[in-house]
């Protein structure tokens, strides 16, 4: 039966449907992580350190490129799911055809500068010579590949728009482990090092994108765009671009003050390169419970928002808060108790694992922090409040660059100030959206259309 997969979330409880619909993500997008941390994980115990750090060197670099597709992705989708929530087929259908005329220029764009301005950019961020010829292959690698990374976001994101959290799951499952197979082939036999992980995730990305289009054109009636609704309409289009373009600008934001981080981070030497690596990716884990439930109730507020019910999309605030709180104190303690051996799964190095495991002490503290970001930004990008993404990304760049500086200045703190700016940053940053949330401008402007 098509459609079958799709789902309103404008009835029913919405803790269970909130639930229901994280569960699948949250699997889906534990499988996405580890992409990055099985290509650590090989390079880290396979290739040596060295190579860990040439991989972590360039992960915010990659993020900034990538930036523009993961925002579009999302604003495709509240776009989408509002259209569906206010019973509209038709403008999903011209919805979804322009979202992924936009996607795919901007995914060529995007994938040419970053080949281009790889060696100029990480150069310009002292990375540290013994690493930056790999690290430089692993980001031309990776940013050739943006076409298949905004495949599957674009797909997926429509798809949860819809309220299918499932398929997703399923074609990342697959993918995922083609790339653990393709990573150790290229690496242990054909000894391709840098550039054998970059492209197993690639060819892994693509498999996955290309398999949920196929699906979602054969099982969901509303990706066969009828012929009048697959002209370029410049409203719609606008209108994704509008809010996808903030999210986009928000991202970039957060890559550039990554970036900043990564520059002080490169001048402590090549040892805390890896450690925070390591980190880095242990983050990655730790952020997926909360982007699934940000990815859940970004559907519940769009869909809520289309058919008009802005107190269920309160309702879906209180459940995100309920939930970060039990999470953040779940995650706590490993973070705090088995520190060496988390990071020990990545590299070997002992001051590495010293130095990562100390790290991630500091960080877990500031989980709560981070996990409402997460939610009051899912809250306030489904109900359209563009404005906010700008607000976001800007916190981020004040948190990062204000404090990374004068806390690694400090002899008493040094290094570690780099993982205290990361929690103080989730802090100010959280603390900002939830008062935003908490303003409540976001409602008073749905309520008064």
């Amino acid at each position: 039966m098509e459609n079958k997969s799709v789902s309103s979330m404008t009835e029913g409880s919405p803790v269970k449907l909130i639930l229901m619909f994280t569960f699948p993500m949250l699997v889906g997008n534990l499988f996405q992580q580890l992409y990055n941390m099985v290509d650590s994980i090989v390079v880290g115990r396979f290739v040596g350190a060295n190579a860990l750090g040439a991989v972590g060197a360039t992960g915010s670099v990659n993020f900034l490129f990538f930036s523009l597709c993961f925002g579009v992705s999302a604003g495709v989708g509240v776009v989408v799911s509002q259209f569906f929530g206010a019973d509209r087929p038709e403008m999903v259908e011209k919805a979804i055809a322009n979202g992924l005329y936009i996607l795919a220029l901007s995914s060529i764009v995007m994938s040419v500068l970053g080949v281009v301005l790889a060696r100029p950019v990480l150069s310009l961020l002292n990375t540290p010579e013994v690493i930056l010829d790999d690290a430089v292959i692993y980001m031309q690698v990776s940013c050739a590949g943006i076409i298949a990374v905004a495949a599957y976001n674009g797909v997926s994101a429509i798809l949860r728009a819809l309220g299918d959290s499932k398929t997703p799951l399923y074609f990342m499952v697959v993918s995922c482990f083609i790339n653990i197979g393709l990573d150790l082939l290229f690496v242990l036999e054909f000894n391709w090092s840098v550039f054998g992980v970059a492209f197993a995730t690639v060819i892994a990305q693509m498999v996955a994108g290309i398999g949920a289009f196929v699906y979602a054109y054969y099982k969901i009636s509303f990706f066969r765009v009828k012929k009048e609704n697959r002209k370029w309409k410049t409203d719609i289009a606008g209108r994704c671009f509008q809010l996808g373009l903030p999210i986009a600008v928000q991202n970039s934001m957060i890559a550039i003050s990554c970036i900043f981080l990564q520059g002080v981070i490169n001048g402590f030497g090549e040892n805390l390169v890896a450690a925070n690596t390591a980190l880095g990716r242990i983050e990655q884990l730790v952020q997926q419970p909360y982007n699934s439930l940000g990815a859940a109730i970004t559907t519940f507020t769009g869909q809520n928002v289309g058919a008009g019910k802005i107190d269920r999309v309160k309702k879906g605030y209180k459940v995100g808060f309920i939930s970060v709180v039990i999470l953040s104190l779940v995650m706590l303690i490993p973070g705090q108790l088995f520190g060496e051996q988390i990071v020990g799964i990545f590299v070997q190095d002992k001051e590495v694992i010293a130095i990562g495991a100390k790290g991630l002490a500091i960080t877990s503290w500031f989980y709560f922090f981070l996990g409402m970001i997460y939610v009051a930004r899912s809250v306030l990008n489904g109900a359209g409040d563009a404005v906010y993404a700008m607000i976001n990304g800007v916190m981020e760049v004040v948190g990062r660059v204000g404090f990374a500086i004068p806390l690694t200045t400090i002899p008493a703190i040094g290094m570690w100030g780099v993982f205290f700016t990361t929690g103080l940053t989730w802090t100010v940053t959280g603390i900002v959206s939830m008062l935003r949330y908490k303003k409540g401008k976001w409602a008073r402007k749905l309520m008064g259309k």
